[in-house]
């Protein structure tokens, strides 16, 4: 469909959309729909088959129910999240807290059915969360686990993988210690704080596989990243990959007496799985430490790269790195989302890996080649850390469309007022800027994107029908600024904070780019919702996402665009639904168009992925989302699912 054609049926659209609700009753003849992985489906596609809330009707959703999973007692300092994406299966909705409770609810109504709660230890950890848990049902009955034909797996904060009966949130006692796995057995020496699983694993082949995170930016005898498969009923190791360079071995080159070499780069984010090929598709991190890789050895190799792995026997079958030698902490920080691209009649089995440094990489999944051009271009190099070996270029996509970062230059300092505009120039000339990768240094170097990125674990979504990719991004500088040891260590004697990274020739203090008033200091918007035309690799729309209600005060309330944390979801209709923003709300966007149609009120910040359903051929779609908040982004913290459903009316 084209030209006048396609802008009629567009009009028809946002005619209806405008109207308001729809008359007459809710329709019942779309499909059912449940969301029962953390990415909607096993592709990770964040895309939903239902079809019952539509552009011309969303307008009509109202709050259906509100359940509280109980607000988070941490010690001061601590960021307590709650940014859990529930997941619905067999007619139960699970979601984890930050610091280990499972409950499975109603997911029509919120009742609770059952809650297991786990106290994790929170020392030495920054930020508190569980982004989720993992569904498992056996295709057999195992006479070892009858208790457990489906259970829930979740990680936890302090390194522990437990197994729950589905039914009854019970342990499933032939699993691991009576229901847990302590996965920093087999490590090494860990201190605390230093391994937790905030991501859900994946099962593929009978194997729970998962990575875990550690603190690449504190220490660089850090654990290994190594990424390991369990039998899903015993726990049992079946295998184990370190993430090593070339010539290097765990059993040669581990420290006496440990199973790995430590601080190879690791994998936190939520890995995805192709079982038809028997594939485990791995996001790695940075080697640490974050931004000195002087001393690394070689360790970054595997580093900010996606990495498939045989799922039989974790042996490496390709890798794609985004970043060489990454010295910016720009590590692969989503699931990588999987589907099959339309391309001259034919159907290629596709990987879409979303990058904190903006660009969108569409690879080949069973070659790992790009299936869009990808080029590799000279990057600055002036500034560096004496005896860095930074990579001359750095890997760009060939289409515009897939780089949804921002340009940077001193004219685009902004400020409210001339004031607090010439404020934010002087800061940006304060610090070294020669576009991205531009290295950092003792002066201080500009960060854009972020540490926190133009993306980060919200990752994409997709409608694999029509082609359309869709990302939120966010727009915001800072400044990292590397101190050498000696001064690190004289500062944290007088309590000053920055990340020390022992045992590195430096550590490092990171800002962001605010003005006196607290805005980022970037013109806005600084933060978009996108969507991409697969079919033609072209951007169909960009859109500010999110207003600066519930950071400032009325009558500043603007709809800028604002910073923003968590993913978007797709549906069969076209709607897009997101969080994520820094203002309390969940909104609702037509794909066709990018018009924002809908915006549901919150009861805190909505940093999380929403989820939809429908599991009844006379029942309603529902739309889920956790309201945690997040401390590092200033919004409210709160404890809260939230659910939205038509209105009967």
């Amino acid at each position: 469909m084209r030209g006048a054609s396609k802008m009629a049926m567009w009009g028809g659209v946002l005619l209806l959309a405008g109207c308001g609700p729809s008359a007459g009753p809710i329709d019942h003849s779309g499909p059912l729909a449940d969301w029962r992985f953390y990415g909607g489906d096993g592709d990770a596609s964040h895309y939903s088959p239902a079809t019952q809330i539509t552009p011309a009707n969303v307008g009509a959703l109202k709050p259906a129910w509100t359940y509280h999973i109980g607000m988070l007692d941490v010690p001061e300092g601590v960021s307590p999240t709650f940014e859990a994406t529930p997941i619905v299966a067999d007619g139960k909705m699970f979601v984890c807290s930050g610091l280990g409770k499972v409950a499975a609810v109603d997911p029509e109504t919120g009742k609770e059915l059952w809650a297991n709660e786990h106290k994790a230890d929170p020392t030495n950890a920054y930020l508190i969360n569980c982004r989720g848990v993992t569904y498992y049902r056996d295709p057999a009955p195992q006479p070892a686990s009858p208790e457990c034909a489906a259970r829930i797996l979740v990680g936890s904060l302090d390194g522990r993988l437990r197994a729950l009966d589905a039914e009854t949130g019970k342990p499933c006692q032939s699993f691991g210690d009576k229901g847990v796995l302590d996965l920093t057995q087999g490590l090494g020496p860990v201190k605390p704080g230093d391994y937790a699983i905030s991501s859900p694993p994946v099962v593929v082949d009978g194997k729970i596989i998962l990575g875990g995170r550690v603190p690449d930016n504190m220490r660089t005898d850090v654990p290994a990243g190594v990424i390991r498969a369990f039998d899903v009923h015993s726990g049992k190791l079946a295998w184990a990959w370190n993430p090593l360079p070339p010539g290097v071995t765990d059993a040669a080159d581990a420290p006496p007496g440990e199973p790995y070499v430590r601080a190879t780069a690791n994998s936190w984010a939520p890995l995805a799985a192709d079982p038809a090929r028997n594939l485990v598709f791995v996001p790695t991190g940075n080697a640490g430490p974050d931004h000195i890789g002087i001393d690394r050895g070689g360790r970054d190799y595997w580093s900010s790269s996606v990495v498939a792995l045989d799922a039989r026997t974790g042996a490496p079958r390709w890798r794609f790195q985004t970043v060489h030698h990454d010295v910016w902490d720009y590590d692969v920080p989503a699931q990588p989302l999987l589907f099959d691209l339309k391309r001259d009649g034919q159907s290629i089995p596709a990987l879409a890996q979303a990058t904190k440094q903006g660009h969108i990489f569409i690879l080949n999944r069973e070659t790992g080649e790009p299936l869009f051009g990808v080029e590799e271009r000279p990057v600055p190099q002036e500034g560096a850390l004496p005896g860095e070996k930074l990579s001359p270029t750095q890997p760009f996509p060939k289409d515009a469309a897939l780089n949804v970062r921002r340009e940077l230059t001193r004219d685009d300092m902004w400020g409210f007022t001339p004031w607090d505009k010439a404020k934010c120039r002087a800061l940006f000339d304060s610090a070294n800027w020669q576009g991205v990768f531009t290295p950092p240094s003792t002066r201080g170097t500009i960060f854009f994107p972020s540490f926190m990125g133009v993306n980060n674990w919200g990752g994409l979504a997709i409608d694999p029908v029509n082609q359309i990719l869709v990302v939120n991004t966010t727009q915001v500088p800072a400044i990292v600024k590397m101190v050498p040891r000696k001064e690190t260590d004289a500062m944290l004697a007088r309590g000053e904070r920055l990340l020390p990274s022992f045992g590195a020739p430096y550590g490092n203090t990171m800002n962001p780019m605010l003005s006196p008033f607290g805005a980022p200091c970037v013109k806005p918007p600084w933060g978009t919702l996108v969507a991409i035309d697969l079919k033609s690799a072209k951007k169909l729309w960009e859109v500010p996402l999110g207003s600066t209600r519930d950071l400032a005060p009325w009558p500043m309330w603007m709809d800028l665009g604002v910073p923003n944390m968590g993913g978007a979801i797709v549906t069969a209709s076209g709607v897009v639904f997101i969080g994520a923003t820094t203002d309390n709300f969940l909104r609702a966007f037509d794909i066709r168009t990018g018009r924002e149609l809908w915006k549901g009120r919150l009861p805190a910040g909505g940093q999380a992925t929403p989820v939809t359903y429908r599991l009844k051929k006379d029942g309603k779609q529902y739309v889920t989302i956790a309201a945690g908040g997040h401390k590092y982004l200033g919004t409210t913290i709160g404890d809260a699912l939230v659910t939205f459903a038509l209105d009967d009316k």
